[in-house]
């Protein structure tokens, strides 16, 4: 590569790993970088590499390395750029045992395009690591997108950080404490996406639940929810996964009177027993967490329930492991997400004794796995016989769309004209693996 070839537009390629957060902030990046004249594509050989890396769990870190050595194999000359939560944690080990060119922790993302610019004047130079500490009270990094490349809704970053300590959890390490995006800007970046013809936004963050926290200002998210609910253009509003604490009464009934919020809701439960609830430092019992279900589907009937369960955390015993089997049947999800217990090194969980043997935690996630496919299909097979309406997302092959309803249910449906980003009603006809079919006819 030329050092002194400005006229180039040098490629860019992006790989993402890890939450829908780190997926956001990849849009972000994208949109910067051509903004500043680069090329971003999806080709296999491309002059730069970005990957955005994960730290959530062992093998996220380790696919992560893996990422980043492999960008150098296919294009040897490219300049290669980790950045993100891995980096974050093992800053030192990523710039010793890999080729990246550029190391950026989960700060600084916003500057990516002048450090490129700046490492292609100086090909020569060694590597640039740029790591930040998290020093007390952090701003927030602005990034925001406006529009979302081939999809039809937007990810909105509306908090970063996280002060909840859970004893399993890396990611306040990494991610910093508690710190929420100016309102006005989420609302105005809300305006251009959609602009842009974008129908539906999901909030995200790394806990959504404390936006405005910091402050002190104990009802910001449902005021954001509010005056997003006022955008002309956006015809639904998702929320990212949710403390159960976040639901209130006062929380559900202004939320549900809103005629764009969507009737689902991800929270993150991660054991059904209360014993095991204690020790991974979740600051909620079974008994609230089910009380603020039946909050929820009391206002929202038919409201979609999904949720994050951990299996074989450090003493988790048969008992307590069929307390969260037991409590799963009762709730009755629309889907779960299972998870066997990983070891994160500098969490107060890896330094505890009783560690579950892995045999134990296979046999557990297999187990609980076909009990959430069990309560996931009782749901959606309420649906048959009856009209939803979909948001169409992509076209799966000629005439075979798939789009989701509110409560988030996937649905597939055949159209003879391309319907893709409309929102439809949809007859429901059958059950699938993990979806519903059904019949559209455009009128």
């Amino acid at each position: 590569m030329n050092n002194k070839d400005t006229n180039k537009k040098y490629t860019v390629s992006f790989t993402t790993l890890g939450c829908k957060v780190n997926q956001f902030e990849t849009e972000a990046m994208s949109e910067l970088l051509e903004k500043e004249g680069f090329e971003v594509v999806q080709e296999n050989v491309s002059d730069i590499y970005i990957i955005n890396t994960c730290a959530v769990t062992n093998e996220s870190e380790r696919k992560s390395r893996q990422f980043i050595n492999k960008a150098k194999r296919i294009n040897p000359n490219a300049i290669v750029v980790a950045v993100g939560c891995s980096v974050q944690l093992h800053g030192e080990k990523i710039s010793k045992d890999t080729t990246a060119d550029i190391i950026i922790g989960t700060k600084n993302k916003g500057n990516i395009g002048k450090l490129l610019k700046e490492k292609l004047s100086h090909m020569e130079q060694d590597s640039e690591v740029i790591i930040e500490s998290f020093h007390g009270q952090e701003c927030f990094e602005e990034l925001k997108i406006s529009s979302v490349h081939d999809k039809t809704r937007a990810n909105i970053k509306i908090q970063d950080g996280c002060s909840q300590f859970c004893s399993y959890c890396i990611i306040p390490y990494v991610r910093g404490p508690i710190r929420s995006r100016n309102h006005e800007d989420i609302v105005k970046e809300v305006k251009d996406i959609a602009a842009n013809g974008y129908k539906e936004i999901v909030l995200n963050g790394i806990h959504i639940s404390s936006y405005g926290k910091e402050i002190k200002e104990q009802d910001a998210l449902i005021k954001l929810i509010e005056d997003m609910n006022k955008v002309e253009g956006i015809e639904r509003i998702r929320l990212g996964s949710l403390e159960p604490n976040l639901i209130t009464e006062d929380f559900i009934i202004r939320y549900s009177s809103l005629e764009k919020t969507c009737d689902h809701f991800h929270l993150s439960l991660q054991s059904g027993s209360n014993s095991v609830l204690e020790r991974m430092n979740r600051k909620y019992t079974a008994e609230q967490y089910k009380n603020n279900v039946e909050l929820i589907r009391k206002y929202m009937p038919d409201a979609g329930i999904t949720t994050d369960i951990i299996v074989g955390f450090p003493g988790e015993t048969d008992e307590e492991f069929n307390e969260t089997m037991e409590f799963v049947k009762k709730v009755r999800f629309s889907r779960i997400h299972v998870f066997k217990y990983s070891i994160r090194e500098g969490t107060k969980a890896a330094e505890m004794t009783d560690q579950v043997d892995d045999i134990v935690k296979s046999e557990r996630s297999r187990v609980l796995i076909e009990l959430g496919e069990e309560v996931s299909n009782e749901f959606m097979k309420k649906y048959v016989g009856k009209d939803v309406s979909v948001l169409v997302e992509t076209e799966k092959t000629e005439n075979l769309f798939e789009g989701y309803t509110t409560n988030y249910l996937k649905v597939l449906l055949k159209s003879d004209i391309n319907i893709r980003n409309t929102i439809v009603d949809v007859h429901v006809k059958n059950v699938g693996n993990d979806y519903l079919t059904g019949e559209y006819s455009a009128i």
